[in-house]
Order: structure tokens, then sequence, then C-alpha cells
């Protein structure tokens, strides 16, 4: 099976680093045009020199989505540009900074916060390509949730494991009210993966022994990388998957 996205608009968002990075570059690779987002500028602007040096140029923006306006202009800015909007990832997320701590002794703000990048961020995009798609009876939305969304988060992060459970339960009701216009919602689950200096903190403080039981506890016994994410959101957001919608695929090597 082969897939290309030639003629298409892709928007990716959380494009600074890690799966967000891979992903636009890996749309780019395959022919789309690629707008490219995420708060931290400097290491945003690394992901459009990756893919100008590919010979796969792609725009990039900075752009804050738990900010509704500033999310609607990008979006309008991308459908000015382009011309239409096939495809949304919504990788914009993560803890933030945050650490485990017990549940007593998280502010407000901070449990709001992971909500407000992870959860309504991903609200918002979806709410700006939706009439969009809906005008072309077509479209494809593909989520970056976690194993954390399914189960019990590795971090200890209330907050994350809450709000990726929440994007899971917003990827089943997009599905179903957008599904009438050809448009699918899916989500993808990663399980571990050393994709960005957050992952690569905390698989430092597991030790070598927390780091061995991890990863004997994964079926085909190795980490995941941000290239098997890559492949299911290629999956997701191609053809193929036409008759596929409101799912949470695990790529977790088997948990």
């Amino acid at each position: 099976m082969q897939l290309r996205f030639d003629g298409r608009t892709a928007l990716v968002t959380g494009a600074a680093h890690g799966f967000g990075r891979a992903i636009a570059l890996g749309l780019a690779r395959l022919g789309a045009s690629v707008f490219a987002s995420d708060v931290a500028a400097a290491e945003l602007a690394e992901t459009g020199r990756l893919a100008l040096d590919a010979s796969h140029p792609l725009e990039v923006a900075t752009v804050d989505v738990s900010d509704r306006k500033t999310v609607d202009a990008w979006v309008a800015h991308a459908l000015a540009a382009s011309g239409r909007l096939d495809i949304l990832v919504n990788d914009a997320g993560g803890v933030l900074g945050q650490v485990g701590r017990p549940l007593e002794e998280v502010p407000d703000e901070d449990w709001r916060r992971i909500f407000a990048v992870n959860l309504d961020g991903a609200f918002h995009t979806s709410r700006a390509v939706a009439p969009t798609m809906k005008a072309a009876r077509a479209g494809r939305i593909v989520n970056i949730s976690s194993g954390a969304g399914l189960g019990v988060s590795l971090t200890g992060i209330q907050a994350y494991a809450a709000a990726k459970a929440g994007q899971i339960g917003l990827t089943r009701q997009l599905a179903h009210e957008l599904g009438s216009w050809g448009i699918t919602v899916n989500s993808v689950a990663p399980g571990f993966v050393l994709s960005n200096p957050t992952t690569e903190k905390q698989w430092a403080s597991y030790g070598e022994e927390g780091q061995r039981k991890l990863v004997q506890g994964i079926a085909l016994k190795r980490l995941g990388t941000p290239e098997d994410i890559v492949n299911a959101v290629l999956y997701f957001a191609s053809d193929q998957a036409g008759w596929i919608t409101g799912q949470t695929l695990s790529v977790d090597g088997g948990r």
C-alpha cells in the first residue's frame, strides 16, 4: 500500500519536535501542503529548516491552540493560501513541564493549563476546520492521544490522563457528528516513545532497572519510535481509511 497526499492540505499542531515534527515532515514528504504550528518558535523553525533541507518545504506559524482567536486566524490563513483543508492532526499537548504530585497538592491553574492545550486545543482546531470540510464533504481529523487516556499515566499527572481520556471521548463524538459529511475522526494512542526532551527525562528517571521492566512489559520488547506513530497517522489520513472512524488505535508495541 503506497500512500500519497498530493494536492491535499494538512494542518499539524505541536510540530516543533517529537511526534508533531515527524508527522508534519512525513505528510510533506508524501506530497501534502503542510501548515505546521507550535508555541515553541525556535524549534518550530528547525522543523521548517529540516523540511526545506529534504526538499519538501512546509509553512510554520507560532500558534497557541488554547487561544481560539489565534487558531481561527491560522486556519483561515491556511485556507486562503491553499484553497482547501483536507487533514488536521492534533498533536499539541503534553505535560507542559509538570511532574506527578499528590492530588491534594495540584493547583487549579496546573490542572486547567494541561486541559487547555491537550483537550481545548483539539476542540478549537476541529471546530475551525469543520465548516470547510463539511462544504467539501470530505476530511480527516486525527487526534494524538496517549496510552494514558486508555489506562493509567506513567507520569502520575492526573490532568494529563484525564485530558487524554477526554480527547478520546471527543474523537468518538465528533466521528458521529461529522460522519454524514464524509469526515472521519480517529485517534492514535502512543505508548512510551523517546520523542522529545520530556520523554527522555522521564526515561532517565526510571533508572536501569525501571527501564528494563518497562521494556519487558512490551510484547515487542522495544520502545517505539516517532515513525511508528507517523505510520498510524498517515494511514488514518489516507483514502484507505475511508470507512474507519471514531476509533482509537494503540500504537504501543503490545501492552
